[in-house]
């Protein structure tokens, strides 16, 4: 099966990529909306929904978490044919249901990336006994057990195609990781913002969080940079004047952005303005010359937007109102 590549969803097409959440029964409420309302979210912000999500299990049917909230299901298959596939935890790292190694071969096999969130990377790292990163919790207990077994304290360990990540509440940090890698630094931030999300932790910060000063790049000029940015939307600041506020060149400036988000300051600004002119289009009833004002467009918005997206605003917010939300269509598991 050919695998998508991981491009700008700015570019003249349109990827999309199939993501399956396996869980069990008891998994973690928390580790399944982190993955599925980040997905959603990211949805939401781009002009073409590039995530498609589907909820597998051992036999299928309804199951529910520790909460008691149930999930319906459709059984794993053979041959899988999602880009990405994301495991649960359920708290039991001896629950039979993680024992999921001929399971994570049948994705990895066809090209997949497989996330290991908490006890499900615990379960892989005790069976396949390899390194790798789990919630602290679990590698307390692994330790215990045997002695030797030595888990990274980081968010996430990659090997491979298989990330084992530490879960819990660093799960959206995960998967706004992977929304940077297969989109762009731009949706990334935007998705964050609106949920409130502060920071995108790497994985290689450690568990629990308690490091310096919060950044959103690792890279404090950068990370002003952004903030100006964002803050002058309606009325966006030329780069001279951002280079001017915060004391360095713009061949600096540049340099960073290159390095940290591949892209430039004029391209970063524009594509964070086009993902707030998405939110502002699906989610209010102000004219889209209104919302062209509101995101620093003073003309030639919709030609601009077509440009880029390849529909007018008028064609996207018809589309989705008359398809409803394709954020949330998207979640149904007999699709």
């Amino acid at each position: 099966m050919a695998k998508k590549t991981t491009t700008s969803l700015l570019a003249s097409t349109s990827p999309s990529w199939t993501v399956d959440i396996l869980v069990c029964e008891g998994f973690v409420l928390t580790e399944m909306s982190a993955v599925v309302d980040t997905l959603r979210i990211a949805n939401r912000v781009l002009a073409q929904p590039p995530f498609r999500i589907y909820f597998r299990s051992a036999q299928g049917g309804q199951l529910s978490c520790r909460a008691g909230l149930l999930v319906e299901t459709t059984p794993y298959v053979d041959r899988p044919d999602a880009d990405f596939a994301f495991v649960l935890g359920n708290t039991d790292p001896d629950h039979p249901g993680l024992s999921l190694g001929r399971v994570i071969k049948s994705y990895t096999n066809r090209g997949a990336r497989v996330y290991l969130l908490a006890e499900a990377a615990a379960r892989y790292l005790k069976d396949q006994r390899r390194a790798g990163a789990t919630h602290w919790e679990n590698a307390a207990l692994l330790r215990e057990r045997q002695g030797l077994f030595e888990a990274s304290h980081a968010l996430a360990s990659e090997d491979g195609p298989v990330i084992t990540c530490a879960g819990m509440g660093a799960t959206t940090d995960i998967v706004l990781a992977l929304i940077g890698r297969l989109t762009s630094a731009a949706a990334q931030l935007s998705v964050a913002n609106i949920m409130l999300h502060e920071q995108v932790r790497d994985y290689s910060s450690l568990q629990p969080f308690a490091g310096a000063k919060p950044t959103i790049t690792g890279d404090r000029d950068l990370d002003q940079a952004i903030r100006l940015m964002q803050a002058n939307i309606e009325e966006p600041m030329p780069i001279g004047e951002i280079v001017a506020e915060l004391g360095i060149s713009t061949r600096s400036l540049e340099r960073k952005f290159k390095t940290y988000l591949a892209t430039t300051p004029n391209g970063f600004c524009r594509e964070m303005r086009l993902n707030k002119a998405n939110n502002l289009l699906l989610n209010t009833t102000m004219s889209v010359r209104e919302i062209g004002l509101a995101c620093g467009f003073q003309n030639g918005f919709s030609t601009l937007y077509k440009s880029i997206f390849g529909i007018t605003p008028f064609a996207l917010r018809k589309r989705r109102r008359l398809g409803g939300d394709p954020s949330i269509d998207f979640l149904n598991a007999g699709e």
